[in-house]
């Protein structure tokens, strides 16, 4: 029993005539005919007596059909399922994320994405880079946004977006007037700093270190959210990098382009397991590109080199 023949059955029962029931299911009538036969072979009896030009089913055939009727609802559904979900309309999305990827930027990411996605069910988790990649391969979120080098030894994942890191003041410091910020602008200025632990703190360190210049390191903070409220509040300058800028080019803080760049380098990661499922690689394309729209945003906003993919 095929389901071309139970389609041609309902079909049938529903029109009462070959002709528009070969209309229904966009066949030849002799098609119609054909499959109404080969069913009718299959059960061992009529489902069908002729009555003034129309067909009717039998009592049997009322019986069947109930349970066809049934049964082709269920493969409906199934079909519906099987297309949201090859157009990624449906799943479970468990994100992993590092806070300057978690706190603001994804948020907003993901409200666009629902837009257009809007039976999907997300989870979104908070970590550090280093708790992100163990999550991942221990398979405890099916994607990981991370801040890693891209000489970082993963076979998890692939290169999200490079991006400038940029200089921000609070408002009224004597830089505000500059277009850019270079090293010996910010010496002697109480500088808000990320633990001495993180790759991107030893980066900063190192350049000032080559420029000869020292700043005023009183206060770290491990997230870099923290550091803008530290700005903000007037206890310094600061280094961050432009996804976490991207909050404050409405104002609170004010955000210059720093020379020479120093970029930050953000990395997707997938469980090596099993690859990543339709629904995951349409979310980390909506990411990429809703990132490099942002950052050209913030390049209009302070003119510094947005971003850029690795070759």
């Amino acid at each position: 029993m095929k389901i071309r023949q139970l389609e041609a059955f309902r079909a049938l029962v529903l029109c009462q005539t070959v002709t528009r029931a070969a209309q229904m299911l966009f066949i030849s009538q002799p098609a119609v005919t054909r499959l109404i036969a080969d069913l009718e072979e299959d059960v061992g009896f009529a489902l069908f007596e002729r009555n003034r030009g129309r067909l009717y089913p039998t009592a049997e055939g009322l019986t069947l059909f109930d349970e066809v009727e049934r049964s082709l609802i269920g493969v409906e559904r199934i079909a519906r399922t099987a297309q949201e979900i090859k157009a990624a309309r449906v799943g479970m999305l468990q994100i992993a994320a590092a806070p300057a990827l978690s706190l603001s930027f994804l948020p907003t990411a993901i409200a666009a994405f629902l837009k257009t996605h809007q039976e999907v069910n997300i989870s979104l988790t908070s970590n550090t880079s280093r708790a992100v990649v163990d999550m991942v391969m221990k398979q405890r979120c099916n994607v990981g946004f991370v801040i890693l080098p891209m000489s970082y030894p993963s076979m998890l994942g692939e290169p999200l977006i490079a991006a400038d890191m940029v200089c921000i003041l609070p408002p009224g410091h004597p830089l505000s007037d500059k277009h850019e910020i270079t090293p010996e602008d910010l010496a002697g200025e109480r500088f808000i700093s990320n633990p001495r632990d993180l790759h991107s703190r030893l980066e900063v360190d190192a350049l000032f270190a080559s420029f000869g210049i020292e700043r005023k390191l009183q206060i770290e903070t491990q997230i870099n959210a923290g550091i803008c409220a530290f700005v903000q509040a007037g206890l310094g300058v600061a280094l961050i990098d432009s996804i976490t800028a991207l909050d404050y080019m409405s104002g609170g803080l004010i955000i210059k382009r720093f020379t020479p760049t120093l970029r930050n380098e953000f990395q997707v990661l997938f469980p090596s397991e099993r690859p990543p499922s339709i629904l995951v690689r349409a979310f980390v394309n909506h990411v990429r590109e809703f990132v490099k729209s942002e950052l050209t945003k913030l390049d209009a906003l302070i003119g510094c080199d947005p971003a850029s993919l690795p070759a």
